[in-house]
């Protein structure tokens, strides 16, 4: 949200660039450092149970975000921003453009599972009814038992809410305004801050060889994770920073964990599904940059190319 042009924001310094990658680097050692907190640090017993493991883990996940949201608050001294509103929006917490910043990246998106929503439209049009003959009674009933299944179940939690929620709080809304003010352009934020995010994912490898995976079989599972959180990180990033609202990322990170990775081809559809796909994802990067477009999300840009003025710190 950039200023009008007769009111400019307060300057915050520009940190040193060693600063601001170090204190990203901490952000994300501290994210999965602290998961283990409990067990290594507080030396609680065991968690008797997937739920309370679970628990336990959102519980220090929140701990992390909040300290991360102080540290950068505390780099780029928010606090003398004159009012709440400003500050908040630094971290991308902005109410107004609320709808743009959530059903446009939503769609946009969407259009790299096209090919996933054919095989699945495919698969239910086959299966919905079996039991009663009736497919409107059986796929409002299996979505029933769906819906309540799904929020007693606690990995929906972890993925489609804990997850979302504080990496994208702590990996877009605090690293990348420590290094667009720490010197960094715009794309080489976008290319390089991912980096981060998908060594905060380097704990599954360890995890995995506890459950008894054997190293190369635990190093390819990683490895592959890695690859798709580093083309995830990238999206997420532009998202960011070309709406200067959270919530767009945050709403693509919640669709993409829900749908899991698109589907390239199903043997069922008969190539539909490829063709979607591939229709779909030349849709996505012809509509990338005009969906994306900072004017669709600011009222005022006051001749600055971001949002908030952030291009005016550095």
């Amino acid at each position: 949200m950039a200023m009008p042009s007769d009111s400019h924001p307060p300057s915050p310094p520009v940190i040193p660039g060693t600063v601001a990658v170090a204190a990203c680097a901490a952000m994300a050692v501290s994210y999965v450092a602290v998961l283990y907190a409990p067990t290594l640090l507080l030396r609680l017993p065991p968690a008797t149970s997937l739920r309370a493991f679970f628990h336990r883990r959102f519980v220090c996940a929140a701990f992390s975000s909040a300290a991360s949201v102080i540290a950068t608050a505390s780099l780029l001294r928010v606090w003398s921003l004159s009012d709440s509103p400003k500050a908040l929006a630094v971290f991308g917490f902005r109410s107004d453009h609320l709808l743009e910043a959530v059903v446009i990246p939503l769609l946009l998106t969407s259009l790299v599972y096209a090919g996933s929503f054919v095989a699945r439209l495919w698969v239910m049009s086959s299966s919905c009814g079996r039991d009663d003959g009736e497919v409107g009674v059986g796929c409002t009933e299996k979505l029933a038992r769906w819906m309540q299944a799904s929020l007693q179940d606690v990995m929906v939690w972890r993925n489609l809410v804990v997850a979302p929620f504080t990496e994208e709080l702590v990996f877009r809304a605090c690293m990348i305004p420590l290094l667009l003010c720490g010197g960094f352009k715009m794309h080489n934020i976008i290319f390089l801050s991912p980096i981060f995010f998908s060594l905060a994912h380097l704990n599954h490898l360890f995890e995995l060889h506890q459950q008894g995976c054997n190293f190369m079989r635990s190093l390819l599972i990683v490895g592959l994770q890695l690859g798709y959180t580093v083309i995830f990180g990238w999206y997420a990033a532009f998202l960011f920073i070309r709406t200067g609202n959270l919530v767009s990322p945050i709403v693509a990170h919640i669709f993409c964990n829900m749908m899991g990775l698109p589907a390239f081809s199903s043997p069922r559809t008969r190539g539909v599904t490829s063709v979607a796909f591939v229709a779909g994802s030349i849709s996505f990067f012809y509509l990338l940059f005009p969906a994306t477009s900072p004017k669709l999300y600011n009222a005022m840009l006051d001749g600055c190319s971001c949002w908030h003025g952030y291009c005016r710190w550095s």
